[in-house]
């Protein structure tokens, strides 16, 4: 069997990344990670000049210190294992 080459069309690569479908799986799953971290925790969605994003944040004061302390924002998206 010979090599496979796969050419990807970056147009189309980059408008799925822009996507409002992509926006509304991210904004999906930052409402989901935000339901988990309680209150005090806000997410935003927003396009860049790459591709869709989302963020999450602490907002109140007790949010802040939670987060400082326990890494609440690390631990919810998988970023500690």
């Amino acid at each position: 069997m010979g090599k496979v080459k796969v050419v990807l069309n970056r147009k189309g690569v980059i408008e799925l990344l822009k996507s409002p479908e992509m926006v509304e799986i991210l904004d999906a799953e930052a409402g989901a990670i935000c339901k988990t971290l309680g209150t005090g925790y806000e997410h935003d969605t927003y396009i860049g000049p790459n591709r869709a994003n989302a963020s999450i944040r602490a907002e109140s004061i007790p949010a802040k210190i939670d987060n400082m302390k326990n890494n609440s924002l690390l631990k919810a998206v998988g970023g500690s294992k």
